[in-house]
């Protein structure tokens, strides 16, 4: 009996994969971390059949468990990180890693854009170029390796190169091909203008589908990698960020999604789109639905770097005694008072998108005394992620956008103290969704697809449900309203100091004096 549904999330940092059934119970899941490389300062990279392959190992780990079987699948759907472009040759192999939407190699390519063409690509993608997009990688690959760009055939984002070894498909969907920058958003199809800014025929890039379209079926090549059932129906899926939002169940005007992961989102959800320079605009799951973005580059991955970097003897200590690094982390931060004691962490690890749209800024604690310990640290940490987020929220109240519910998702909700932070700095009630991951959606969207659900509306009422409400708390909310100012004051003093930094340290990888 073919009763569970199959959704696999190619994100940024890591790949999962969850199994439901059609009322939205979670049969099994299993998530892995994917690699990045970072062979020069900004940039940031990953090999796309290394995309494949950990799915491959997930699907095989679910089916080895025991829990579900491949003849149970009805259908699957992905979604992965957008902006990451895979450039291929004729026969659909990449040419080159793809860059991820976390590089920065692009700053030129997109203030020449900016300056040169801003306007128009505004107007026609309802985004202003930075380098997250891949219309200023390719002026980039354009200038440094123009012979990749000579010999691709066919352009493919995250979860569509996925897709395509498990289908031998070729499409991408609506919302997806908007992460590009050479998607028209009023014609809804591939913009022949800004295909010529970047220097590439509008023929290599994927033929456009519905998220809820069903592109293909899983080949005996495919079943054999993965474990899967050949002829499993696949559905075309959407960016992690629309399907995340959407199954935790933001899908009507004034909700607002604040995600804690890779990076930091807050998502407004609106009935008709707003383009503005400083956020992001895209397409819903729901038709005729939007969302506003405004986004930190990161917020967990922040958190990781901090484990990675200072925190081996509590890495130790974790494994020992067979628990999470981050639980004990957090209860180290727990023992410190809000506002750590004066301490301030900006989390421009890698430059930072809105509200600011810098790649020269930078990661900093500020306040440091002999009294802060590394508790101290974590609590600046955690507060400061929470903190950037709201500062991207002045741009929601400075455009006018209504929000009635903020619904709190990522790695970090599944935190009490992440939560707490967050209704404590933005001093609202939090929703925190039950089974809400972008792997969940993806799911969720495979249901509609194969037609377990009306619409993608009744997918969400029938499986998302609400697993606690956090309020904040009145004595905290006071003490982070008297420290905001000061977290974007910090800003604004070192922000000038960066750009200048940006350009000595620029200086000397060159080998120059100045």
């Amino acid at each position: 009996m073919k009763d569970l549904l199959l959704g696999i999330d190619i994100g940024t940092s890591g790949c999962k994969i969850t199994v439901i059934d059609f009322g939205g119970e979670t049969i099994d899941t299993a998530l892995a971390e994917l690699r990045t490389s970072r062979r020069h300062p900004g940039w940031s990279e990953q090999d796309p059949d290394d995309w494949f392959r950990v799915a491959c190992d997930l699907l095989r780990e679910v089916f080895g468990r025991g829990r579900c079987r491949a003849d149970q699948i009805a259908a699957l759907s992905l979604d992965g990180s957008t902006h990451n472009a895979v450039l291929a040759d004729r026969d659909f192999r990449p040419l080159r890693p793809a860059i991820m939407w976390t590089d920065q190699r692009s700053v030129r390519e997109a203030a020449r854009l900016e300056a040169e063409a801003g306007a128009l690509i505004l107007r026609t993608a309802y985004q202003r170029p930075s380098p997250t997009w891949t219309l200023p990688q390719l002026l980039w690959l354009a200038a440094h390796e123009p012979e990749a760009v000579r010999r691709v055939s066919h352009v493919l984002f995250t979860k569509d190169y996925v897709r395509h070894l498990l289908t031998g498909t070729w499409e991408t969907d609506h919302i997806e091909a908007q992460g590009s920058l050479l998607y028209d958003m009023a014609k809804r199809g591939w913009s022949d203008e800004l295909c010529r800014l970047a220097g590439l025929p509008v023929g290599v890039l994927p033929p456009l589908v519905q998220p809820t379209t069903v592109v293909g079926a899983v080949t005996e090549t495919a079943a054999n990698a993965t474990g899967l059932r050949a002829g499993t129906p696949v559905i075309a899926g959407c960016s992690d960020s629309a399907v995340e939002g959407y199954a935790a169940g933001a899908i009507r005007p004034g909700q607002m999604i604040l995600k804690l992961a890779t990076a930091g989102n807050v998502n407004v959800m609106t009935a008709e789109p707003h383009p503005h320079p400083r956020t992001l605009t895209y397409g819903h799951v729901i038709p005729g639905l939007w969302y506003t973005v405004v986004a930190t580059n990161t917020a967990a991955s922040a958190e990781r770097w901090f484990r990675d970097v200072f925190c081996g003897h509590e890495v130790a200590l974790a494994e020992k005694a067979g628990r999470s690094v981050y639980d004990l982390l957090h209860e180290m931060a727990r023992e410190i008072p809000a506002g750590a004691e004066g301490l301030f962490f900006h989390p421009y690890l890698l430059g930072e998108r809105a509200p600011y749209w810098d790649v020269n800024l930078r990661g900093s604690f500020v306040g440091a005394t002999m009294r802060h310990g590394k508790a101290h640290f974590v609590r600046a940490l955690l507060e400061g992620v929470v903190f950037s987020l709201r500062d991207c929220f002045r741009t929601i109240q400075e455009m006018g956008l209504p929000v009635d519910e903020i619904r709190l998702i990522g790695g970090g909700a599944k935190s009490d103290l992440c939560a707490q932070i967050a209704s404590d700095v933005f001093n609202r009630p939090i929703l925190r969704p039950a089974g809400c991951d972008a792997s969940f959606g993806a799911a969720l969207l495979a249901g509609v697809g194969a037609g377990v659900f009306r619409d993608e509306a009744e997918a969400v009422r029938l499986c998302t449900k609400v697993r606690d409400t956090v309020d904040p708390n009145p004595a905290t909310a006071e003490v982070y309203e008297r420290m905001f100012p000061f977290y974007c004051r910090i800003h604004d003093d070192l922000a000038g100091t960066y750009a200048e930094l940006a350009k000595v340290t620029e200086s000397l990888r060159r080998g120059g004096r100045g």
